[in-house]
């Protein structure tokens, strides 16, 4: 099946982000000695910042949801704006999916003032006909609903939009919302690959495998 419509992750799926995203949030929990799960990571890659500092205080850190947005962006920003780099062979396939007329779009919980920026020194800005954080939306990508306006604002039925990320609990809220959902290989989601089988249309491992399906 040759897809029009694609909206991408970006933390994990498009850019190796997610050492550097795991280690500014669960370096807020371990400072302030807060005990956290296993599946952390699993639960807050898709809740966005405010989200993060939402269920964080719910864990019993102290600081108030705006100081721990703040503290989040001003330790993630540097690492955003220098030092992440595209996944293997990302450009190349948003090139030539570009090239083959898809339409580009980019889902996701960082905030424009970590997300724009290093898609533009990354060079892949102007390859997207929409870059969406949660914040556009007021919601998350846990939330059904973020998908199918997602769908709306770029004129499509939702159903044929592939919706790519390497979050599991987002690719399943995604499919529930009625998208295609490709699941992304990365080494933070390695123990969710099954899991994330179970509930995609399809998989991969490299961005290489997009253009054959």
């Amino acid at each position: 099946m040759n897809y029009k419509t694609y909206l991408f992750d970006f933390d994990g799926t498009l850019v190796d982000s997610m050492p550097s995203f795991v280690s500014v949030m669960l370096g807020i929990l371990d400072e302030n000695k807060i005990e956290y799960t296993s599946d952390i990571v699993k639960i807050i890659t898709p809740l966005g910042y405010l989200g993060s500092a939402r269920y964080f205080r719910e864990l019993g850190v102290k600081n108030s949801e705006e100081e721990l947005v703040a503290f989040m962006n001003e330790r993630a920003k540097d690492l955003y704006l220098y030092k992440i780099e595209a996944k293997n062979n990302v450009k190349d396939v948003l090139f030539e999916l570009k090239k083959r007329g898809a339409s580009l779009n980019v889902l996701t919980a960082s905030p424009h003032k970590v997300l724009d920026p290093c898609l533009k020194r990354l060079g892949l800005f102007d390859l997207f006909e929409n870059v969406w954080s949660c914040d556009d939306f007021s919601t998350t990508k846990s939330d059904p609903n973020i998908y199918k306006m997602a769908a709306k604002r770029m004129n499509v039925p939702v159903g044929d939009v592939l919706f790519l990320d390497d979050n599991f609990l987002a690719d399943k809220t995604a499919k529930e919302a009625g998208m295609k959902v490709c699941g992304v290989f990365d080494e933070y989601s390695r123990d969710f690959v099954d899991d994330i089988k179970e509930v995609a249309d399809h998989y991969i491992y490299d961005f290489s495998e997009l253009l054959s399906l």
